[in-house]
């Protein structure tokens, strides 16, 4: 896995619009052929296969890479899983028996898909890896995503600052510590969890080598912290489980690490009920990602304090970008092409840009660029 070094990037501001390498976008590059196809868009199919309709931020990726496809003239067979291995399984299977011509992945397990993805090679069906990256395949043909480790730098840095020891520019903040801080992964199943990770791992670690963070449950491994299913109920079980083991004894948690916006409202039902955020007892610091809209209010009304947010808007349109690229014989522009090792190929990959968002720049983030509606932000609730 390529590392890179988390305090690099502290200078680039709250924002922390954090690029990958250059590039024109997924669907600039040259024939791989030496020519395009004459095939016609509307006589051509395409399988989007998400992975469940429990998170808003997959029925809205559906959506858009659906509505992409067909301006670009494409035919759309759009499935979810409901979370359901053999289920999604089962629909890529079908995709290919009904003769879809490209494939649109986003996987539930990382690593369940090979048959499947051996079968459409052999038909000659295409494969684009959307967002989770498809591990242990070597017919997976481009992958669309995040600079996830960025990602997880920016959850590290938003836990930085809102604890006061980081400033919005990367400069050291006027606080010392020590801050109780506890640490939530995603499932282990998707690629992007470790990622996610490593980059806030590197970025919290010489503060926890300082004395300034102190994990106070002890649990500091990714298995330990890992949340199956990124599912708010098991994160919610998880951070009851900690109040009860570690802070018996009258302490209080100060931060807490949390990859997901899903997780961090489970987190955040667990403190409420055990006293947090009331008067006396702030709520936490604490972080999340996919600037969900009933987070985004938790934001806006001080009791989350920061969200990464992944304008899927744009994922989509590199997706569409790439599958075009791929039907017309051409190989899709890649911008990085070390980073993502599947354990048999490293597939060339489109990375995307993501932000960091607190209640200081929800308006200009999200509402300024028509992500939600600021009377969305305020319901807490998309229209």
């Amino acid at each position: 896995m390529k590392r890179r070094s988390a305090l690099a990037v502290f200078g680039a501001g709250l924002a922390l619009t954090l690029a990958a390498c250059g590039g024109g976008g997924a669907g600039t590059g040259t024939d791989s052929d030496g020519g395009g196809s004459s095939a016609n868009p509307s006589e051509i199919t395409v399988g989007v296969a998400m992975p469940t309709q429990t998170s808003e931020r997959w029925i809205a990726d559906g959506k858009n890479v659906q509505a992409g496809l067909e301006k670009a003239g494409y035919k759309v067979d759009l499935q979810y899983a409901n979370d359901d291995i053999p289920t999604q399984a089962q629909q890529i299977d079908q995709m290919i028996t009904k003769g879809d011509k490209l494939l649109i992945v986003a996987a539930i397990d990382g690593t369940a898909l090979s048959s499947q993805l051996a079968n459409a090679a052999a038909q000659g069906v295409k494969v684009i890896s959307y967002d989770r990256l498809i591990r242990g395949s070597g017919d997976v043909d481009f992958y669309v995503s995040f600079d996830n480790y960025n990602v997880g730098v920016q959850q590290g840095t938003s836990v930085l600052m809102g604890l006061g020891l980081l400033n919005p520019d990367g400069s050291p903040g006027t606080a010392t510590g020590p801050f109780n801080v506890e640490l939530f992964a995603g499932s282990l199943d998707d690629n992007n969890a470790q990622f996610f990770w490593d980059g806030a791992i590197d970025t919290l670690q010489p503060f926890i080598d300082k004395g300034q963070i102190v994990v106070k449950s002890g649990q500091t491994k990714i298995d330990q912290a890992a949340i199956l299913r990124w599912q708010q109920e098991t994160a919610q079980k998880r951070m009851e489980d900690l109040l009860t083991s570690a802070y018996n004894d009258g302490s209080k948690v100060d931060g807490v690490l949390s990859p997901y916006d899903g997780i961090s409202r489970g987190i955040i039902t667990a403190l409420q009920n055990a006293g947090y955020g009331g008067s006396g007892t702030p709520m936490p610091i604490i972080s999340g990602q996919d600037a969900e809209i009933a987070s985004v209010k938790l934001i806006n009304d001080g009791v989350q304090y920061a969200t990464v947010f992944k304008d899927t808007r744009k994922l989509a349109d590199e997706a569409v970008k790439a599958a075009s690229a791929m039907v017309e014989g051409k190989e899709p522009e890649a911008n990085d092409t070390e980073t993502y090792d599947n354990g048999v190929k490293v597939v060339p990959s489109f990375l995307l840009e993501s932000e960091i968002v607190t209640k200081d720049n929800v308006k200009s983030a999200l509402v300024d660029t028509g992500y939600y509606t600021q009377a969305e932000v305020d319901a807490g609730k998309a229209s």
